[in-house]
């Protein structure tokens, strides 16, 4: 298989995590999809990442749809329940730790534009999603719907949106409120395949 991504996206993080998790060998090809001269389009007409190629040449795009085929592929561990509503409410608490990410990339590149061009209320709005979606996720651990010695779609997801939020000092002090949420990135980032996928200093 080929990872088509960027080593700073959470979402491709998020991809990677899994297929390290389930012990899948893959190649990882580094496109930044914001460049002016990339491939990511020959993969994904959207040119976003991450894409992944199966070893049939199947294309899949958007991280949700691969973290879906790589489920299917019925490799241990198991990310997502057997029970389709269980899984959906899963996949909702995925969708949530997604917005997260989409917020803070959408803040990093609001804040990378001209000082003069840069819009606060766009950068209010943002975020005020990823203060909302944090308190929620916050709840949730509280109250044991997520667990920090649970390694599942969320979880991951959780884990690498609350990364990409400190790789890129966005909502800094988020933990200062957090405790639950604390514990559980805390717990998910000393595993190994998280260590692996840490985005690069510089």
């Amino acid at each position: 298989m080929k990872l088509i991504g960027s080593y700073t996206s959470p979402f491709v993080r998020k991809i990677s995590v899994i297929l390290l998790e389930k012990g899948i060998t893959f190649e990882f090809i580094n496109e930044m999809p914001y460049n002016a001269v990339n491939g990511v389009a020959q993969y994904n007409p959207l040119g976003k990442v991450p894409a992944l190629v199966t070893d049939d040449g199947e294309c899949w795009y958007d991280s949700p749809i691969i973290a879906q085929y790589i489920e299917q592929l019925n490799i241990a561990p198991a990310l997502v329940p057997r029970d389709a509503k269980a899984a959906l409410q899963l996949r909702q608490l995925e969708a949530l730790a997604d917005g997260i990410m989409d917020a803070g990339l959408v803040s990093v590149r609001e804040q990378a534009r001209p000082a003069a061009q840069q819009s606060p209320e766009e950068l209010v709005r943002q975020r005020e999603k990823i203060s909302r979606g944090l308190d929620a996720l916050e709840s949730y651990v509280a109250d044991g719907t997520l667990k920090a010695d649970e390694l599942n779609l969320a979880t991951i997801a959780t884990a690498c949106a609350v990364g990409y939020l400190n790789f890129r000092h966005v909502s800094p002090g988020w933990c200062a409120t957090r405790p639950h949420l604390v514990k559980l990135v805390e717990t998910l980032f000393q595993r190994d395949s998280f260590a692996r996928t840490e985005p690069p200093k510089a």
